[in-house]
């Protein structure tokens, strides 16, 4: 196998990855993954290392300075790269795990908070225009949240029909609810029961806002994958701008140049005007489909 081929074999599928994963952040990624192939260090242990990374960032921006910011910027770009080499290696090694799966999710929350409580404390808390940076950064760690809910709806869409696949939430909710029942019998595994409560709690929460849009992608997509997937491959790029990567990449670059404002107005109002946009294109797209299949 060549190291193109092993590379691409580490992905998810092109058609729903970032263009700055693509081209930055998953290579390193890969040449990470191959230089730990043969040790015993396993994916839950790169994502608890970039975790660790992702707080430090949030701490270097608690400091409030532009040479912190600066080097916020350098371990954002670190958590980045081990957060894309845990799902390469376990998908190299086929060693993936659900414990693991929930833990790389949480890390991800986890280190959005922090970095977003630091970028509150240390930048817009002591700006003269304080109130204004204090709404703007509540406002932008909302739209982090809506744009990844709808990103996750329509990336697993996206690949539960092309794939025709069993709905992964559906899946993952099912399969954790029967691991949580068999671990509270048992003694010990509190961090497994924790992660898992809460991702049962976040799955629900998730579901009831999407399962109209479950139930009729269901109905509608699911005898045509092809024709999905042609329709809606454009669009499914375009999503993908309003991913975790790409906000990373926007807050280290505003980092860089001291502007951590820009970065704040990008997730805080740009990001969810866009996310509203493909929102009414998306549904457009979807009742196209939908009238054709039923035609």
């Amino acid at each position: 196998m060549s190291i193109r081929q092993e590379y691409l074999g580490g992905l998810k599928s092109i058609a729903v990855e970032e263009v700055f994963d693509l081209i930055f952040y998953r290579p390193l990624a890969f040449l990470l993954v191959k230089g730990i192939y043969g040790t015993s260090i396993t994916p839950n242990q790169l994502t608890l290392i970039s975790m660790l990374l992702g707080f430090v960032g949030g701490i270097l921006y608690f400091v409030g300075t532009p040479e912190s910011f600066v080097a916020a910027g350098i371990f954002c770009i670190l958590y980045n790269v081990l957060d894309c080499s845990d799902g390469q290696l376990a998908r190299m090694k086929h060693s993936g795990t659900p414990i693991g799966r929930i833990l790389d999710g949480f890390a991800d929350y986890a280190v959005s908070t922090a970095v977003y409580v630091g970028i509150l404390i240390g930048y817009a808390i002591p700006a003269p225009e304080s109130a204004g940076l204090i709404m703007l950064t509540v406002a932008a760690a909302a739209g982090n949240t809506v744009t990844a809910t709808f990103l996750d709806f329509y990336r697993n869409r996206y690949l539960d029909i092309t794939l025709s696949r069993t709905s992964v939430l559906t899946k993952g909710q099912d399969e954790f609810a029967s691991i949580y029942e068999s671990l509270r019998s048992q003694q010990g595994h509190w961090l497994e029961k924790v992660l898992i409560w809460l991702y049962l709690k976040y799955s629900t929460v998730q579901r009831g806002l999407i399962r109209h849009k479950e139930k009729e992608s269901r109905k509608t997509y699911a005898a045509d994958p092809a024709i999905y997937a042609r329709e809606n491959r454009f669009l499914m790029h375009l999503w993908t701008y309003l991913g975790p990567t790409t906000q990373w990449t926007v807050l280290v670059i505003c980092s860089f140049v001291n502007r951590i404002d820009i970065f704040l107005w990008w997730m805080g109002v740009i990001a969810p005007i866009l996310a509203a946009v493909l929102f009414i294109l998306q549904r457009m797209k979807d009742r196209q489909l939908r009238l054709q299949g039923e035609g």
